[in-house]
């Protein structure tokens, strides 16, 4: 086992503290290693993603951190890519693969941008069938693979704003058969699946992703986790 936070934002993107910040955090925490991540650029959406332009700026302050605490801990360079990314992930030391946007037709939008956002997305795009939407989702998320990626992340990220199931049923068979063939179309990708805390130290969740049922599934298959915080600030590096 690593003991590690390989899930951390800091301000190269939607962070709130610099990347040496987060390290001072990893190493007062006497965690042996961490690994910095940033949002990948996506040209749709420069709101919360690593602007193009500060990309070689990133790896370069990365490599810095990683030579000035080297006596101290081991430090990594990540990049959160979107299955929507638009920027290479060749240079870094792993990608964590996600997806943070759904596509219709010529439009796209946010799968956790807020509770507001998603419930009008779904009377626009869906009708108002928020299985629909999951199903899409759970679609995307099926072709992380295509990113090469060494850790699945936060694998049900669409049910972030489904308080009180808002937005559809987390134990509808419909809701559970996509999530089900997502996850059969990433286990034999033979990487680890991260338990995200993110969304409990933000105060969305009560638990992590994935939720029980897939933790279930997929510890049944074998396969080891990546346990991460997806951090945004330092006072949560490591969180629960």
């Amino acid at each position: 086992m690593i003991r590690g936070d390989f899930h951390t934002h800091t301000s190269f993107c939607d962070g709130k503290n610099s990347a040496e910040e987060m390290v001072l955090a990893a190493i007062e925490r006497g965690m042996p290693c961490i690994g910095i991540t940033t949002h990948s650029h996506t040209d749709f959406d420069t709101s919360y993603c690593i602007p193009k332009e500060r990309i070689g700026e990133y790896r370069a302050e990365i490599a810095c951190l990683k030579e000035k605490y080297r006596d101290k801990i081991t430090v990594y360079c990540g990049i959160e890519q979107d299955l929507w990314g638009t920027e290479s992930t060749d240079g870094y030391d792993y990608i964590i693969g996600s997806v943070h946007y759904l596509w219709k037709g010529e439009n796209w939008f946010s799968t956790d941008e807020s509770v507001e956002a998603l419930l009008r997305s779904k009377e626009i795009y869906y009708g108002g069938d928020g299985l629909a939407m999951a199903e899409d989702y759970f679609r995307s998320v099926s072709q992380i693979g295509r990113l090469h990626p060494h850790v699945i992340g936060h694998f049900d990220l669409i049910a972030k704003c489904n308080r009180d199931g808002c937005l559809f049923d987390e134990s509808d068979p419909r809701y559970l058969a996509a999530a089900f063939a997502a996850a059969d179309a990433l286990l034999p990708l033979e990487i680890p699946f991260e338990i995200n805390t993110g969304a409990i130290s933000r105060g969305y969740r009560k638990g992590p992703y994935p939720d029980d049922n897939m933790l279930d599934i997929i510890g049944k298959s074998g396969k080891p986790f990546a346990i991460c915080s997806d951090t945004h600030n330092v006072d949560t590096v490591a969180f629960d």
